[in-house]
């Protein structure tokens, strides 16, 4: 298949420092593509650096060109192959090195712009851990070799090979034994790189072995998957850590890669930390809508925050009836009103509002289903109605709610609307 993006041709690699008035990360913006991420992650005081590479199109290829089959990082050449098929002109194609440990390997081989091989994009992430759900992406296994910086960060490339593919939004269903089956992940809490544990229980699972928080938190969430084989995951915020992810993407990218190995749809909402690092909420719901099997939403524009929307679990079959309704809102960060309500932000009234008149718009449609059609509400910061220790309760109460000191109304408007319950994070 003819593909009619671009390909890279070229990478480099581009260092500035504050101090040098020769050195500048200007560059010829019109033949050199720049990933906007600092391979330092703002933490080299006078120095940044950034990935740059050329691309074109394939009717923009010239008889000089060479498209980038493969990329690898490596302090040595890489090993050539000299048992594959040459190229167009019988040269067989060998490794050009570039700055930071990066090893080309380019081709003229007439419509080479057309292989799975040829490489289309370049993103950077970060930490030890990075992963990328994110189809036809492929994150290096070792880190830029430009200098100690980029080692400790362990700065990573992930590149995209092939036509980029449009992720189909996945339909939820009830299964042909009646049930469905949800988990609920809360607070995951994770960082660029491997993160600090606190207050973990065992404090050391191998004596002597410093604790590291993200690895520990995914595996323990990899065997409650494996386990409990949930239908759908909804993340109830906090997914990522904002003070500890100055690359909030690559923090939220290990939260849903589980899901995507496993082709488990997921919705997500936000809480009062995702957005401490160096994304907004419009900006990781914009990652969230693009990745595979995700659900997830920015929701109407016109009332308050990022992530108001509705998902709809089918019934079983081919029955386009809704069998179960989640409404899905973002409770926001912190008080606006710290002298009178000090803590947590509150449900705004245009909130309420849409979700009284969406869950008023569905009922005559949700009546003409068989059964007993439910509604379920997910929210991160808890209602105020959470800190009344007479309502019933069962586990642990190791600590009071964090609820908002305002109360808007909500559990009025949910039981107003027949809604079943609600379930919170934080």
């Amino acid at each position: 298949m003819h593909y009619s993006g671009y390909v890279i041709t070229d990478v480099t690699v581009i260092k500035c420092s504050s101090l040098n008035p020769f050195s500048t990360c200007s560059s010829d913006l019109d033949a050199w593509h720049r990933v906007r991420k600092d391979l330092y992650l703002r933490s080299g005081w006078t120095s940044t650096a950034y990935i740059q590479f050329q691309r074109k199109k394939e009717e923009e290829l010239g008889p000089d060109d060479r498209v980038v089959i493969d990329l690898k990082i490596s302090r040595l050449t890489p090993p050539t192959d000299y048992t594959a098929a040459n190229n167009a002109k019988g040269e067989v194609e060998s490794w050009e090195s570039r700055p930071g440990g990066i090893w080309l390997k380019r081709t003229s081989s007439r419509h080479a712009s057309d292989s799975e091989k040829a490489v289309t994009y370049i993103d950077v992430l970060f930490g030890a851990d990075a992963v990328d759900p994110r189809p036809n992406w492929e994150v290096k296994d070792t880190p830029l070799l430009l200098d100690g910086w980029t080692e400790r960060l362990e700065t990573r490339l992930s590149i995209r090979r092939g036509n980029p593919t449009k992720s189909k939004r996945p339909t939820p269903r009830i299964n042909e034994n009646g049930k469905f089956k949800v988990m609920q992940l809360a607070d995951l809490h994770l960082s660029t790189g491997l993160g600090d544990c606190r207050d973990p229980v065992p404090a050391e699972i191998i004596p002597g072995q410093k604790c590291e928080a993200d690895p520990r938190t995914l595996e323990f969430v990899e065997r409650l998957l494996d386990e409990e084989k949930p239908d759908m995951v909804v993340f109830t915020g906090d997914q990522v850590n904002g003070e500890t992810s100055p690359d909030a993407q690559s923090s939220l990218f290990k939260s849903v890669k589980l899901l995507v190995d496993r082709k488990i749809p997921y919705a997500a909402i936000f809480g009062n930390h995702d957005d401490e690092g160096d994304l907004s909420r419009a900006q990781l719901m914009s990652i969230y809508e693009d990745l595979p099997y995700s659900l997830a939403t920015a929701g109407p524009e016109d009332i308050d925050g990022v992530g108001n929307y509705i998902v709809e679990i089918l019934d079983r079959g081919k029955s386009q009836h809704s069998a179960l309704t989640f409404y899905l809102l973002d409770t926001h960060s912190y008080s606006p009103d710290e002298r009178q309500f000090r803590g947590y932000d509150w449900l705004k009234p245009s909130q309420i509002r849409w979700f009284k008149n969406t869950a008023q718009s569905l009922k005559k449609k949700h009546q003409e289903y068989s059964h007993i059609h439910m509604n379920v509400a997910f929210i991160h910061i808890p209602l105020p109605e959470y800190r009344s220790t007479d309502r019933y309760w069962k586990g642990q109460w190791k600590e009071a709610p964090t609820a908002p000191g305002f109360n808007s109304g909500f559990k009025n408007a949910l039981e107003e609307e027949g809604v079943l319950f609600v379930t919170g994070g934080q």
